[in-house]
């Protein structure tokens, strides 16, 4: 099996509009996958359908190498938490995991206690109701009773989102904690583009229903490549300077430096050269693509969330 999830031209239309077109998904067992794209791009509506909660207009899926019944059988081993999860808020966290067990037929001992310490819970307070906790605990028991069952995959829609950085920093190492201690592969999606670089393993852009590309940490890495930026206190004498190098094709960044995709390699030696023509060198450093840069070139637009 080289795929848990796979989709074959997985669409979905709401009257006029298709919300998702011909989606083909690529996940591997124990991977943490970021589906990204703005809002309304379509993220939620595919995870809906791979989840179960949603049928497809066309197209169809495979869950751990399974298709039709037999794959319907495998939904659950999916955990899923989609929008805001569903708690009791006057129940704590024990108890609204308690209450989830017990309708699902989960009864070993000490199965609650894990799940709290997996995400982080084990010392919530037994008396506080959840609804008076902050959002990244509630996320996290969102997670956990995501976890309820065991299942292989889960699927997270926007689980950061409205989160302070103390809240995401939370969260992401929750997610990592799944995929590297349980095995566990996991679909997040996300526009904070920065936080899911932090821990995905690999990447799906959808835009306007229409999934552009999949690719790796490594292909994001090989395609975006590496830029040299450099700033000084004479940008035209160093473009001068730059050309009588071989080196062309300098763009201006908005801060004022320079930035090239030639001669990256050269480093030193232009900053040896900078500083002989008697030009100050204030900075100089290679600089890679970053996933939100990459998506803002392929999608062709301002990020907006």
């Amino acid at each position: 099996m080289e795929y848990i999830l796979e989709t074959n031209n997985l669409t979905k239309i709401y009257g006029q509009k298709e919300a998702a077109k011909d989606v083909n998904l690529h996940i591997k067992e124990g991977q943490i996958y970021g589906l990204i794209g703005r809002n309304g791009a379509g993220k939620t509506t595919i995870m809906r359908m791979i989840s179960g909660l949603s049928k497809p207009t066309r197209g169809s899926y495979s869950l751990f190498g399974k298709t039709g019944f037999e794959m319907r059988m495998m939904l659950k081993n999916v955990g899923v938490l989609i929008e805001h999860p569903g708690l009791y808020p006057r129940l704590s966290a024990y108890e609204n995991l308690k209450i989830k067990c017990i309708g699902m037929g989960i009864r070993p001992k000490g199965y609650v206690e894990e799940l709290l310490r997996t995400v982080g819970l084990e010392n919530t307070d037994a008396k506080k109701g959840a609804g008076s906790y902050s959002l990244g605990m509630r996320q996290r028991l969102g997670i956990a009773l995501a976890l309820v069952g065991d299942p292989k995959l889960i699927v997270l829609d926007e689980p950061i989102n409205g989160l302070d950085p103390q809240g995401i920093v939370e969260v992401r190492e929750t997610l990592a904690k799944l995929r590297d201690e349980k095995g566990i592969t996991i679909m997040v999606s996300s526009h904070i583009l920065d936080e899911l670089s932090k821990v995905a393993d690999a990447y799906g852009v959808i835009h306007e229903g229409t999934l552009l590309d999949e690719f790796s940490v490594e292909e994001l890495h090989e395609r975006s490549g590496s830029s040299l930026i450099i700033r000084t206190d004479n940008t035209p004498e160093t473009l001068r300077l730059l050309e009588g190098m071989n080196i062309r094709g300098a763009s201006h960044e908005p801060d004022g430096s320079l930035r090239i995709a030639q001669g990256t390699d050269r480093r030193k030696e232009i900053s040896r050269a900078i500083v002989q023509a008697g030009i100050g060198l204030e900075e100089i450093y290679l600089r890679t693509m970053t996933l939100e840069e990459y998506y803002l070139g392929m999608t062709g637009g301002a990020h907006n969330g």
